[in-house]
């Protein structure tokens, strides 16, 4: 299945048919909502910015391990709009 181009594409009849005959559900927001990829998109700018244009790995194994390590030992671990603190450790507090 080829990617939408854009986001007509991902509203269409047939796009949605396909999601549902691979048991996929799609994640959008209302019409007109700019802020829906906003924090999705924070992260992969940080990513690619503190981490990936910075290296290169030798084989993909490696550069899976190395970003996992990047997301599980330094991301998560500091996040100034959560205070500073983790993702999981802001859940831990606000439950």
């Amino acid at each position: 299945m080829t990617p939408p181009d854009g986001g007509d594409d991902l509203c269409s009849y047939d796009y949605q048919k396909k999601l549902q005959a691979y048991g996929l559900r799609p994640s959008m927001s209302g019409k007109g909502n700019c802020y829906d990829n906003t924090s999705v998109e924070t992260f992969f700018k940080s990513l690619k910015a503190e981490f990936i244009w910075w290296q290169i790995w030798p084989t993909r194994r490696q550069a899976e391990a190395a970003i996992f390590q990047y997301i599980n030992g330094f991301y998560n671990t500091r996040h100034s709009y959560l205070g500073g603190i983790s993702p999981l450790a802001f859940e831990a507090k606000v439950a």
